[in-house]
């Protein structure tokens, strides 16, 4: 089997370049991202839930939360509560995508898997791929531990005022995706831009897409699967949104010219979601812009015209 599945093989082709087997996606951890996921406070995580949809959810703990026994395992002393609407989907024998991110330093690893104990108030993982991304489009953050007491997580219909508020000001979100039956697992992935990035009207968030590691490893799924989930944290106040939808790709280039450094455009359609009142345990400082977004622009500075009818 290649290092691509044939969708995201397919995506790179609608990009213009499709890659050659990478021996960076390895079926193992390498020590240096071993030890990386062990100095973590936070991972994300991706997963299928009970109707086939892609569900995003985050752990927390202190550091050393996440250790890796040998090469091909994560174990997380931590697991969903019965507030999180994705803990269901992290049952043993449940595909699982992986982020580890320090906003400090601009790192990140992913790994895929398979769920393969949940004993002990936490989960283990079986590592099937490993590989790093490289720090683009990353607001550098420091954060500390802070108490906060979780609410109860509150179901949306559809975007309210402040999710549409919170939307519209982040800075930072993550995907979470899945490959169709049979050639891959789930997976979850982050996006960065300006303030402004992502736009949103009526129940449609319409996001730019820029130049990245052109693996197109959520595009490919998303073109297998158009289902995906949204997690956007509100760093001030620890709150999480999380949205479930249905996602569409525009390749066209003249779609996404209105927006600078944006190479297409793909929108979510908004089906539900859920907020979890102060679920991060954390106190961010203020961002630092990742020096790649002097490139990128908002969609407040496109001009009307340039903009896609819905």
């Amino acid at each position: 089997m290649g290092t691509f599945h044939a969708d995201e093989r397919a995506a790179q082709a609608l990009a213009g370049r499709v890659l050659a087997d990478n021996p960076a996606i390895r079926p193992f951890m390498p020590d240096q991202h071993r030890t990386f996921f062990a100095g973590l406070s936070w991972l994300f995580l991706g997963a299928v839930d009970d109707t086939g949809s892609p569900i995003a959810t985050v752990l927390t703990g202190e550091p050393g939360f996440v250790q890796s026994p040998d090469a091909t395992h994560l174990t997380i002393a931590a697991a969903p509560g019965p507030d999180d609407p994705a803990a269901a989907a992290l049952a043993v024998g449940a595909q699982v995508g992986l982020l580890g991110i320090d906003l400090a330093t601009r790192r990140r690893n992913r790994a895929n898997g398979t769920v393969v104990d949940r004993e002990g108030g936490g989960l283990t993982v079986a590592i099937e791929e490993s590989f790093g991304n490289c720090p683009k489009y990353i607001q550098r953050r420091e954060h500390r531990l802070l108490a906060r007491k979780p609410g109860a997580t509150q179901r949306l219909a559809g975007l309210d005022e402040a999710a549409r508020g919170l939307i519209e000001a982040a800075d930072t979100v993550f995907v979470a995706s899945r490959a169709r039956e049979g050639i891959g697992g789930a997976d979850i992935s982050h996006r960065g831009g300006r303030p402004g990035f992502i736009r949103v009207e009526g129940e449609t968030l319409t996001l730019p897409d820029f130049s990245g590691n052109r693996f197109f490893n959520t595009f490919g799924n998303l073109l297998g699967e158009s289902r995906a989930s949204l997690l956007v944290p509100d760093f001030e106040t620890g709150d999480l949104l999380v949205l479930q939808g249905e996602t569409e790709i525009d390749w066209s280039l003249p779609s996404a010219s209105g927006f600078a450094g944006a190479e297409r455009i793909w929108r979510l359609h908004v089906r539900r979601g859920w907020r979890r009142p102060a679920a991060l345990p954390f106190r961010w400082s203020l961002p630092e812009p990742a020096a790649q977004l002097a490139l990128t622009g908002s969609w407040a500075a496109v001009p009307q015209e340039c903009r896609v009818e819905e």
